[in-house]
């Protein structure tokens, strides 16, 4: 297989091409020598594909390489890993020489995310090239040197596909060896100057055609024709005289194939292009945006500060403070929350001051649903003398999934009600919050209250915030709760979190 990659890699220009048997091997040529692009197998001996794209990923020296990776195998959980690992591009073998070619170009081009500063100028191209790609005829070239033969294939086939004929085993490498092979050949083995074996065995080694699938199509029928062909790569032996109704169906099962391994292809471009959209997105999110925000928070610090503002007027700045830390860390946020979905999230806990993140919050909501008179109470079993406890977690998640469910319980309570906000210390066990409105849940969405996109009543609701919320503290090893009491008409959300260590 190397060697047959090799010759091809050699066939489109590639003049100083490497090969290792393993990754092991691989990762020793890339440190001691410049590569200008890696082209890996998925399963190998001794370190993987995937695990050499994880070790040139890591290195700072070896992290701009592009790496193609090809693979037989098209689990959808296979080609995830290999994006999330930061693949350049991704071959579904067998592909031809011109796709090899293709995909070369295209991760050349490639930029790693972390320096990538804006969509690349081809992706909407490829996503269009890649979503079109399963409505391409497949094409099938029939080889016989009798033109009745001929003649009778192409109409039995051209309905359906794409058909090119060759008359002889020179025309017919000639057609395979271009730049647009054929996705199946029909090949008659009795030909004069070359027969259908020959052809068969030349196509195995030229590049451009050593993984075109071949179908035999002779008066012979001798089990010594039949493991000749075999051992040349046939994947079949139709009999002459050619009888229709057996050659339609074994054709179109074998194309039916083609296409399902074509539209995975395109199916894989599709996810590697939405990777490369959301990387691009999350850039602009967290740079773009982040500047603006900062600096409306640097003016309004700097409002604050003037001592001839009115007491009333700082108050109401200081909101305006909080509401543009709530989204600047919506969007530091983001990201985090699209690694949590996808099990990639590794917490780096560290002490949290839950008491002063719910009393930050509580005045930025009361003024946020002033019109429904609402009372938000902050509370705490914990002597005011005595040394607040510290969740063990991350600020920002913690700060986000309060904001979330203390919206939720404003969102819900009724005009002119109260809203108990209470931080409880247990002498063993976790830390718990509890955040208690009036009014019930309704009974229709309480067992599905923490799923995502589940809302009810609330105009343009997203149905995340719940979800987002307990997915936040299951992050942080803790967890949300709900208890509904119809006779009290009350909802009570309890969130639970684990209390720093003192040591």
């Amino acid at each position: 297989m190397r060697g047959a990659t090799r010759s091809a890699l050699r066939h489109i220009g590639a003049d100083h091409v490497l090969t290792a048997p393993n990754g092991a091997e691989a990762l020793k040529l890339l440190k001691s020598q410049p590569i200008n692009i890696v082209l890996s197998d998925w399963n190998m001996p001794v370190m993987s594909g995937i695990e050499l794209l994880a070790e040139i990923r890591s290195d700072p020296d070896l992290y701009p390489i592009p790496f193609i990776m090809t693979t037989a195998e098209g689990y959808r959980d296979r080609i995830q890993r290999a994006i999330d690992a930061g693949v350049s591009e991704i071959l579904i073998t067998p592909y031809t020489m011109e796709l090899l070619s293709e995909r070369i170009r295209r991760a050349l081009r490639w930029v790693p995310a972390l320096i990538n500063k804006a969509p690349a100028a081809n992706s909407v191209a490829v996503t269009a090239a890649a979503g079109s790609a399963s409505g391409e005829r497949s094409t099938i070239l029939i080889v016989d040197d009798t033109p009745d033969n001929l003649y009778l294939l192409s109409e039995l086939l051209k309905d359906e596909y794409r058909v090119r004929v060759a008359p002889d085993g020179a025309k017919a490498l000639k057609i395979c060896h271009s730049d647009n092979p054929p996705d199946l050949v029909l090949l008659d083995i009795m030909m004069p100057d070359m027969d259908g074996f020959e052809v068969a065995k030349r196509m195995r080694e030229h590049p451009s055609s050593e993984t075109i699938p071949v179908i035999f199509v002779s008066s012979m029928s001798s089990d010594a024709a039949r493991a000749k062909g075999l051992e040349l790569g046939a994947i079949d032996f139709i009999r002459k005289p050619i009888e229709p109704d057996v050659l339609k169906p074994r054709v179109r099962n074998f194309m039916r194939y083609v296409m399902l391994r074509r539209q995975l292809q395109a199916d894989y471009d599709l996810m590697l292009e939405t990777a490369r959209l959301q990387e691009d997105v999350k850039q602009i999110t967290r740079h773009d945006m982040k500047g603006p925000l900062a600096g409306i928070i640097g003016l309004v610090q700097s409002l604050a500060a003037d001592k001839a503002m009115s007491g009333e007027h700082k108050e109401q700045l200081g909101v305006v403070e909080e509401t543009v830390l709530g989204l600047l860390n919506m969007i530091n946020l983001s990201t985090e929350l699209f690694k949590i979905e996808r099990e990639s999230f590794r917490l780096d806990p560290k002490p949290v001051n839950i008491d002063d993140i719910l009393r930050r919050l509580v005045p930025m909501y009361r003024a946020a649903f002033a019109v429904k008179r609402l009372s938000l109470r902050v509370s705490s079993n914990i002597a005011r003398s005595a040394a607040m406890p510290q969740a063990r977690g991350d600020a920002m998640l913690c700060y986000s999934m309060f904001q979330n469910l203390i919206k939720n319980a404003c969102e819900a309570a009724p005009v002119d009600s109260v809203i108990d906000i209470k931080l409880y210390m247990q002498v063993q066990g976790p830390l718990r919050v509890v955040i208690e409105n009036k009014g019930t849940v309704p009974a229709a969405i309480r067992e599905h209250f923490f799923d995502k996109f589940v809302t009810y009543g609330k105009e343009n609701g997203s149905g995340l915030g719940t979800y987002s919320a307990r997915l936040l503290a299951r992050a942080q090893e803790g967890n949300v709760d709900l208890f509904v009491s119809d006779d009290d008409n009350i909802s009570r959300l309890t969130v639970t979190l684990p209390v720093m260590s003192k040591s």
